[in-house]
């Protein structure tokens, strides 16, 4: 009852009879309190115009941001910028990168440079040099052991992590292994620096580094390496070297039981007939060897 009263109240709906039975009631003194208090509340003054314009005005700004912010146009001429730099710039790169040449195990290679000078590729030898730049500079790069027929021109020259050899028009070899550096000359004349130092070498002669010992020898006048004939050569060296050779010729896994590998081998063995060529090693070294599919050993021949 109270409760349609109070409604009644607020809406100033109450008969006198009803109004004078509320007012009895333990609840009208509150109500009538928070009914006071509430007639000294104003709601804020709200001018329409005003805020409609403020409204506009905060929609522009926005607008502007995003256009500033977002412009498509000014993107695409920015990502275009930079993909003509990374294109410009990978052309370049990829024309000042080296020609890169690679003999594989029991292989020969050969190649003709752009001035006609020929190189043949030892097995397992790299070669690599700037086709671009070839005009300018005639250099190359080698990793293993090569023939060099070079043609009459500039200076050419061969570089390798033992030494740098230098020639205008000549024939000859070069062979760079892991502690062996050997230059030999067969025609006209090669410089060779070896340590900051240039030793000439005319045609007929050689160059040899051993694990950092130095030699000069004898090469054939208008001849050429061995190893282009299908054998290999060697004079007073290790017979680590010899057996390295032996395994890069035929492409087979060579190991060693209770022999000097320190030992000094002379001779020549065959590149195309293995059980020939392991004769050629074992007999005048006094060791025995045993021929396996994949792998050979060699052993001393008092190995029980």
């Amino acid at each position: 009852m109270q409760e349609n009263y109070l409604a009644k109240w607020l809406n100033n709906e109450l008969t006198e009879e009803e109004l004078a039975t509320f007012k009895k009631s333990a609840e009208y003194a509150s109500y009538e309190k928070i009914a006071k208090a509430s007639n000294k509340l104003k709601a804020p003054e709200f001018d329409q115009n005003k805020a409609w314009e403020q409204l506009k005005d905060k929609t522009k700004t926005n607008r502007a941001s995003k256009v500033v912010v977002l412009n498509p146009f000014k993107n695409f001429l920015r990502v275009a910028a930079v993909i003509a730099i990374l294109l410009t710039g990978s052309y370049f790169f990829l024309n000042s990168l080296d020609q890169t040449y690679e003999s594989q195990l029991a292989q020969q290679t050969e190649l003709v440079l752009p001035d006609n000078s020929e190189i043949v590729l030892n097995a397992a030898s790299k070669v690599s040099f700037s086709e671009k730049k070839w005009d300018k500079k005639r250099a190359v790069a080698l990793d293993g052991e090569a023939f060099f027929k070079v043609a009459k021109g500039k200076k050419f020259t061969v570089t390798t992590s033992s030494g740098k050899i230098a020639v205008l028009g000549t024939q000859f070899n070069v062979k760079n292994r892991d502690g062996l550096f050997t230059v030999s000359c067969f025609e006209g004349l090669v410089s060779v620096t070896y340590n900051s130092k240039e030793i000439k070498l005319p045609a007929g002669n050689s160059f040899t580094v051993i694990n950092g010992n130095v030699s000069k020898g004898t090469a054939q006048r208008n001849g050429q390496p061995s190893w282009l004939n299908k054998e290999s050569s060697f004079t007073s060296t290790p017979l680590e070297y010899v057996l390295a050779e032996f395994e890069r010729q035929f492409n087979i896994k060579v190991e060693t039981q209770n022999i000097n590998t320190n030992k000094l081998f002379t001779g020549t063995f065959s590149n195309s007939d293995i059980n020939l060529a392991l004769k050629s090693i074992s007999t005048p070294t006094q060791i025995r060897f045993k021929l396996g599919k994949e792998k050979v050993l060699f052993y001393d021949e008092n190995t029980p």
